[in-house]
């Protein structure tokens, strides 16, 4: 079985596939200062949980944008699966050009969501990952990795709302009945909601022109669905992305061997 870690700013998700399908998937919260052993004790526990054994585990992927949180997951699949893991990075076989001045910029989480869209959906296409920035990916018919957009996420924006004007509360997201707020706190929702969705429809607009093309648009990341639901621009929402680009990634490169 394949043990995949998708450790991002926020969450760190990790998941089981026995080849055929997922068999189990867990999130954690993303503390660079958690150790492999606290790591081990919480995934052994869900792993029991799952009618999964540690042992079967024979092989793992990781993917992260936090690098102070790879080493103790290193270490979690050295000493406590006896497995070296395959650490997703630009120098890996992707089966697409990474078309970009410098590929050892790009977030690994950007390329394996352009790796499972390319498989899965096809392109040209344009990636939003809805995670603690919200990002937008763009890859051409065959795949090829052109580049992107960076903008903070939403709960980025909120947490700034709050911290920076002192008479505004900090707010949930959802989607307001109407855009005119008639109180502080509909307004706010308001601005937040309605102000990502201009946000992702003018970005893609732009995009699509300035690729010349029509580009399916597809989604991902724990808001994908509530997002969709104020605009028409999101064809395509993929909650499993980033886990698939990991799987596909493990599947083309040969594993590591344990010194």
């Amino acid at each position: 079985m394949l043990l995949v870690v998708d450790a991002g700013n926020t969450n760190t998700v990790m998941a089981v596939h026995d080849g055929h399908q997922w068999v189990g998937r867990w999130r954690i919260s993303t503390n660079a200062q958690r150790t492999s052993d606290e790591y081990a004790v919480w995934l052994t526990t869900l792993l029991t949980q799952a009618g999964l054994k540690r042992e079967q585990i024979s092989a793992a992927v990781i993917g992260t944008v936090v690098p102070a949180a790879l080493y103790d997951l290193r270490r979690l699949c050295r000493d406590w699966l006896e497995i070296e893991p395959l650490v997703a990075n630009a120098t890996l076989d992707w089966g697409f050009e990474i078309k970009v001045f410098n590929p050892d910029e790009v977030g690994a989480d950007r390329l394996l969501n352009t790796l499972a869209c390319h498989q899965s959906h096809g392109g040209p296409a344009v990636v939003i990952d809805f995670g603690t920035a919200t990002t937008f990916d763009v890859m051409d018919r065959d795949g090829a990795y052109l580049g992107g957009v960076i903008a903070p996420g939403i709960n980025l924006s909120i947490e700034a709302l709050h911290r920076a004007a002192a008479r505004l509360p900090r707010i949930g997201i959802s989607r307001p009945q109407s855009v005119i707020g008639r109180s502080t706190v509909p307004a706010m929702q308001s601005g937040i909601y309605w102000g990502y969705v201009g946000m992702i429809e003018g970005l893609v607009a732009r995009i699509q022109a300035e690729y010349g093309g029509t580009l399916k648009v597809v989604a991902t990341g724990g808001l994908a669905s509530l997002l969709a639901e104020g605009t028409t621009v999101i064809e395509i929402i993929d909650a499993d992305l980033t886990l698939e680009g990991l799987r596909l990634l493990a599947s083309r490169n040969p594993a590591p061997i344990l010194s």
